[in-house]
């Protein structure tokens, strides 16, 4: 799954939503491009949970 995160503006942020993907699915893996705000993830949890729990956190995504 790949989003854009327009919110995500520093390594700070790229590591909350790194611990919000985690905490839905610890064997996720996510590669956070700050500079473009796009997250890739893979992971078990589905796509609406991954919004779900981004968009709780304060980073809203939009699926690309």
């Amino acid at each position: 799954m790949k989003f854009q995160i327009q919110d995500m503006t520093c390594g700070g942020c790229a590591t909350r939503v790194t611990k919000t993907v985690q905490a839905l699915d610890p064997a996720a893996t996510v590669e956070a491009d700050v500079a473009a705000k796009v997250v890739t993830i893979q992971s078990s949890a589905s796509q609406e949970q991954i919004v779900s729990a981004l968009t709780a956190a304060g980073y809203p995504p939009k699926a690309l």
